[in-house]
């Protein structure tokens, strides 16, 4: 077993890995570079231009210095009996301007003529700022204003009005309320029920006290039907979340098979085992839909159950971190998407205790590069799947606290198992997405403040989604319905990563054009033209593989959520007298129109038959009210 595999005791009292060394030369820069992660007031000191990318200003300007007249020479004119004067106090401030200029007295606001050598210092202190002023995080929404009949001020997303009712009501931020309480047919509870989605607790209880580790391993099926389980998993599953190296795991699921009884005692991979073969389940279209759903579910149960038997909640190890990200998309498949939301709790976590957020060169420097590049894969799909669980339920981002670099994933696929470099691309467009999004969208949304608050600031946050897009390869981003699907015949994999990964750029691009602000007006036409992209991967992905698309909640409640914002853009515009008669001819409106009619078609043959879910159904009213 590789050192990847052995599970960390969780002793938090404990010093654990500090990832520095003792003899480290510290260089300029790294003196004058702050910590990498800054509090919320740290951010403060610094102002970042929307268009600093090219300039960087700074809150407190340079002051010229003084050089000889503030020294010597009022020391000596002044009389004998006087009391000297004391010597002028420079502020201990680092200069952040080069020699040149600093002789020249350059002004901060000249443009400078030379080339400065602390452009990178600058540069380094932009990129770490937290400031407000460029979207980062904040933890203190502004002072909301009430009118004078008491009415609240207006959702600051266009997206996040596609509904309003009073059925059931978030304490958490309104779009949580408008995006996925109010349109859920569930009965008021008498609890609170925090999502509204999923009743009961998703693990059926099949065990007895004294069972352990056997009890669970002695339902496992044939190996024969295990097989087949373990390859719809990486059919349907392993693209889009590449978290498991293939050859790795097949080579300790041979050894495991081989093993008698007793030497069966790796909980954390009878675990992780077990939550695959609950997920391939999910996408298997031979059997019932019911008893499909049965058989998920007692497979989830006994993967739970191992990670019981593991300690999984004060040892933790690779295997146990990656079991516990598949049962949160297992939980989300089930329509337990409240369940999902706590899981994902524990993950960050155990993810965070066995110091998955920390550059692996620092916390394990003597590891095999193998081990290294699947602790960032797995910290990768750790903060994939936070990031875009936050946005869909409008709620604060965790995985907010690392040194992981994107960068140093690397793509040297003959080094790392069966990896290929179109997944390498993938994890990485993914990675820098999610980076994107957690700061610019999921925490101004879980506060309710604009996500953009000035005109040039929205500039600047859409040039920066524009700049990851063009980081993904062609592949990924030339494509029409027609070649995508030709490619289906041959690639599968590729195509359901390029859906997966235009559906979650397109929706947030989307939130970015439809919010709002006293300054900052919602870009109509850009709004309407990302839904379009964001909803036309889900009809792809239900043409090609319309299975996959009714088990995916990620992907149809996305597509869902992007068919109200059109909705609510539509409806608003039909109101407004000044952009009415253009609603009624511009051919924008009625492509966007054709995209709600498309998707309630979609979700009433999803509420129809032994696989119809009443979701699916009070969906169809909710969108039927905008044709």
């Amino acid at each position: 077993m590789s050192s990847s595999q052995n599970p960390t005791d969780l002793s938090y009292g404990s010093g654990g890995h500090t990832g520095y060394s003792g003899n480290s030369t510290t260089s300029a820069a790294s003196a004058l570079s702050p910590i990498s992660i800054l509090t919320p007031t740290s951010a403060s000191t610094l102002y970042a231009s929307p268009d600093s990318a090219t300039q960087t200003f700074f809150g407190a300007k340079s002051e010229p210095d003084d050089g000889d007249a503030s020294s010597g020479s009022s020391v000596t004119a002044a009389p004998s009996f006087a009391e000297p004067a004391k010597k002028k106090q420079k502020r201990n401030k680092p200069t952040l301007s080069c020699y040149e200029c600093v002789e020249r007295k350059t002004k901060a606001s000249i443009k400078r003529q030379t080339e400065c050598k602390y452009a990178h210092v600058a540069n380094l202190l932009e990129e770490t700022s937290r400031s407000a002023t460029n979207g980062r995080r904040m933890t203190k929404p502004p002072k909301r204003k009430v009118t004078m009949s008491g009415v609240k001020p207006t959702i600051p997303n266009i997206a996040d009005r596609g509904i309003l009712t009073d059925r059931l009501v978030s304490r958490g931020s309104v779009a949580l309320s408008t995006r996925l309480l109010s349109n859920v047919s569930l009965p008021r509870p008498t609890a609170s029920n925090v999502f509204g989605v999923g009743s009961e607790h998703p693990f059926a209880n099949y065990w007895t006290c004294e069972g352990g580790l056997p009890e669970v391993i002695g339902v496992l099926p044939e190996k024969l039907q295990a097989d087949i389980l373990l390859s719809q998993y990486y059919e349907s599953v392993d693209p889009v979340y590449p978290i498991i190296d293939r050859q790795t795991f097949y080579l300790e699921y041979e050894r495991f098979w081989s093993l008698r009884e007793a030497e069966k005692t790796d909980a954390a991979f009878v675990g992780l085992l077990f939550t695959m073969m609950a997920l391939g389940t999910q996408f298997v279209s031979t059997t019932n839909p019911k008893d499909r759903k049965q058989t998920s579910e007692f497979y989830a149960s006994a993967g739970n159950q191992a990670l019981r038997m593991s300690s999984y909640l004060n040892t933790a190890s690779l295997r146990s971190v990656q079991a516990m990200v598949l049962v949160g998309y297992f939980l989300i498949n089930d329509n337990h998407a409240s369940d999902g939301w706590a899981f994902s709790g524990l993950l960050l976590r155990q993810a965070y205790a066995m110091g998955l957020h920390r550059d692996p060169n620092l916390v394990i420097p003597a590891a095999s590069e193998f081990e290294k590049q699947q602790r960032r894969k797995l910290w990768q799909a750790v903060l994939v799947q936070d990031t875009f669980l936050t946005v869909l339920l409008s709620l604060p981002p965790n995985a907010t606290h690392t040194d992981v670099k994107v960068d140093d994933f690397l793509d040297d696929s003959a080094s790392f198992g069966d990896s290929n470099l179109t997944d390498m691309a993938y994890i990485r467009g993914s990675w820098m997405l999610a980076n994107l999004v957690q700061e610019t969208i999921s925490s101004p949304r879980s506060l309710d403040v604009p996500i953009c608050s000035t005109q040039r600031q929205k500039s600047k946050l859409v040039a920066d989604f524009r700049a990851v897009y063009r980081s993904f390869p062609d592949v990924f981003r030339s494509w029409d319905q027609e070649s995508i699907a030709q490619l289906a015949c041959s690639n599968k994999r590729v195509v359901r990563q390029t859906l997966f990964l235009s559906s979650n750029y397109y929706h947030n691009l989307m939130l970015v054009h439809a919010s709002e602000s006293p300054d900052v007006p919602v870009n109509v036409r850009a709004t309407l033209e990302a839904a379009h992209e964001a909803i036309t991967s889900f009809f792809v992905l239900f043409t090609l593989f319309d299975c996959e698309a009714r088990v995916w909640w990620v992907f149809h409640h996305r597509a869902f959520l992007e068919a109200l914002c059109i909705g609510s853009v539509i409806r608003e515009a039909g109101r407004d007298p000044a952009t009415a008669d253009q609603f009624l001819r511009d051919p924008l409106f009625a492509r966007a129109k054709a995209d709600i009619t498309r998707m309630v078609q979609i979700l009433k043959i999803m509420a129809e038959g032994d696989q119809g879910t009443e979701d699916a159904r009070t969906r169809v009213a909710v969108l039927s009210e905008f044709l």
